[in-house]
């Protein structure tokens, strides 16, 4: 089977080595090495790497067991909590189908 590339548009890319970056700084502020996480998360140094230069081609599962080690993980019920966009529809009442009629 054929390995598909990743391809993300620049902003999503920052925002990927942004929290590659912040996830490397929450490591070293645990003054804790990067075979220690790397063990502890059952990855290889390499894969961690990665992970702290926001690797697109590494899998969200990867991040996880790494916030896990770091004690962060609970971080990630944080992401759309706050939908501001998705609240305005929901208020406008504007319907929005799930499906396509029956004919």
């Amino acid at each position: 089977m054929e390995k598909r590339k990743v391809v993300l548009l620049p902003k999503a890319k920052r925002i990927l080595a942004e929290l590659g970056e912040n996830i490397k700084l929450a490591r070293l502020r645990r003054k804790l090495s990067a075979a220690q996480v790397a063990e502890r998360a059952n990855m290889s140094r390499t894969t961690l790497s990665g992970i702290e230069k926001g690797s697109e081609s590494i899998s969200i599962g990867y991040y996880i067991s790494v916030l896990q080690v770091l004690g962060l993980e609970k971080d990630l019920l944080n992401v759309a909590k706050d939908d501001v966009l998705g609240r305005k529809i929901q208020d406008a009442k504007l319907t929005v189908r799930e499906r396509a009629p029956k004919k």
